[in-house]
């Protein structure tokens, strides 16, 4: 767990590094020792005694270490839905995925047919520096048979995962040669990156699109937003759809960018005042003034809604989607003697005007199935199914009415489009069949597709019939039965989804992202309230 570090940001009282992900916001790691004393002791040594009496007197043979582990479980299970604990030989996975990168030998991949193929080698990574190519198929990983072997995704992450300077020897079947060819990886760093994309829209409109928040997030937004100002940008769209929160830093470090200075951006509070912070923002911003839009939705979390939540309640950006996810918890990590870690709820954080976010969790079986409640009682589709507590209103800067109590409520309210979803299009993608056409598509097309330029790409390139038709083929390959009714009625959706496919097989996420935002409602819907910005600055909206 890395030290604390300057920041940018103004916190008043102690200097405390904050961490979070879905599951929680940290605030850094803790290595004291804690003391057993008065009725812990005795709780402890209680503990011990029925630990003793299962390894010495209990019939059958006992693992001790999988039973406390059990037993610590089920502890922390009755006190919040974030209070976790991770085994030693999970911690590594646990926490790569906020770092910034992983240690691996930098391919993305798929399996179509039983068969693992190279969809790319990553940019800088070992694979490519090697001559990996797009389409090789892997056989053999150190000597083990790995085609048609019914070999899973997991399978793969397992075997060609590890530590960065550690070899693995793959062997891969390439078209148009005859023999195997062997490589010998040396696993490295791969870089992941928690900017989607970044584009413009128009002439004056940037769109960033962040899906959580890493140790690198703050930097990757500074070179987007950076790319999007040489671009002509003059009001931006926050998407924070879907992102389920990430280091606290970061979050604080962006909604920085976009307040002025002393304005405060969040506060914590705990039951030892250690943990009661306060971060406020600093004179150096870099889009203090263009107009601003911050999108959510029912799984936008954790550190998504600080920023939504800073936003909104200084009367700095329009919020527009749907209520999120209301995580306001905040965990610290406390590493155990033999590896594992302890991530304990510490204390809960509140927006600038005092609220609350965290949804209650007095029933953790209710507060796992909200999310499917809320669909049950409508509240994708009307904002006035959502019933707030009036005992829970606060004031915006500019003195709108806003709620604690669970999650983000936006400003502008955009109900869910259900004609954009297809229960067909689903199962084509769980069977990667999807993705099984659209490689072979652009395996083949590539050259003509690259020649013809993004541009014209999204302007003129359509799916033809007979191309759905080969994915409707390639789907019964693979056991999905067609939709008859969904082909008809959502054949548009279907095309669009192939089209957003290919373009990410030649040109990145910058292929993809402004062609699916095309029916991405919510996205829609913020371009034309740009013209409603000016009236964040009334006391009503």
């Amino acid at each position: 767990m890395s030290e604390p570090r300057a920041s940018k940001y103004q916190i008043r009282l102690p200097l405390v590094l904050f961490l979070g992900i879905a599951a929680g916001v940290f605030i850094g790691a803790s290595l004291r020792t804690p003391q057993s004393s008065g009725n812990v002791g005795k709780d402890v040594q209680k503990f011990r005694e029925v630990l003793t009496y299962l390894q010495e007197e209990y019939v059958d043979d006992v693992k001790t270490e999988e039973l406390v582990g059990e037993a610590i479980e089920k502890m922390l299970s009755k006190l919040d839905p974030h209070s976790v604990y991770i085994p030693a030989r999970d911690t590594t996975q646990a926490n790569e995925s906020l770092r910034g990168g992983f240690d691996g030998i930098g391919i993305e991949f798929n399996i179509f047919q039983d068969t693992i193929f190279v969809v790319t080698p990553l940019s800088g990574g070992p694979s490519e520096a090697l001559g990996i190519q797009s389409g090789d198929r892997i056989i053999q990983v150190d000597g083990e048979n790995v085609a048609s072997v019914g070999i899973t995704s997991a399978d793969v992450m397992r075997l060609l995962k590890g530590p960065r300077g550690s070899k693995v020897q793959v062997t891969i079947l390439r078209k148009d040669e005859r023999e195997p060819i062997e490589y010998t990886i040396i696993r490295d760093k791969i870089p992941q990156f928690s900017v989607d994309v970044s584009y413009m829209v128009n002439n004056e409109i940037g769109y960033i699109k962040i899906n959580q928040f890493t140790s690198t997030t703050y930097q990757e937004f500074k070179q987007a937003l950076s790319k999007l100002r040489e671009r002509g940008l003059k009001k931006l769209i926050l998407d924070l759809q879907g992102n389920p929160g990430g280091y606290m830093n970061m979050a604080i470090d962006m909604a920085d960018d976009f307040l002025g200075d002393g304005k405060k951006i969040v506060f914590t509070k705990g039951k030892d005042s250690k943990f009661d912070q306060e971060a406020f923002a600093t004179s150096k911003g870099d889009f203090e003034t263009g107009d601003l839009i911050v999108l959510v939705n029912e799984a936008s979390a954790s550190a998504s809604e600080i920023v939504a939540g800073a936003l909104q309640d200084n009367d700095r950006a329009l919020v527009v989607g749907r209520r999120s996810f209301g995580k306001g918890l905040v965990q610290t990590t406390f590493e155990l003697n033999d590896g594992a870690e302890l991530r304990l709820t510490i204390s809960r954080y509140y927006t600038p005007s005092g609220r609350s976010i965290q949804k209650p969790y007095d029933n953790i079986e209710d507060y796992d199935q909200d999310i499917i409640t809320r669909y049950q009682h409508g509240e994708f589709f009307h904002a006035d199914s959502i019933k707030f507590n009036d005992t829970l209103k606060y004031k915006t800067q500019n003195g709108r009415t806003v709620y604690g109590g669970g999650g983000i409520m936006p400003d502008y309210f955009v109900p869910l489009d259900t004609t954009q979803t297809s229960a067909y299009l689903n199962e084509l993608y769980a069977s990667t069949s999807i993705q099984e056409y659209v490689f072979g598509y652009s395996e083949k097309n590539k050259s003509r597709l690259e020649k013809m330029g993004l541009e014209n790409f999204r302007k003129t390139f359509t799916v033809s019939d007979e191309m759905l038709d080969q994915l409707v083929s390639i789907g019964q390959r693979n056991r999905i039965k067609p939709d008859r009714l969904d082909l008809k009625t959502k054949r548009e959706l279907i095309k669009l989804n192939v089209k957003a496919q290919i373009g990410r097989r030649v040109w990145g996420n910058e292929g993809f992202y402004p062609i699916l935002n095309e029916n991405n409602n919510i996205f829609q819907q913020a371009i034309k309230l740009f013209d409603r910005i000016p009236e964040l600055n009334r006391q009503s909206f």
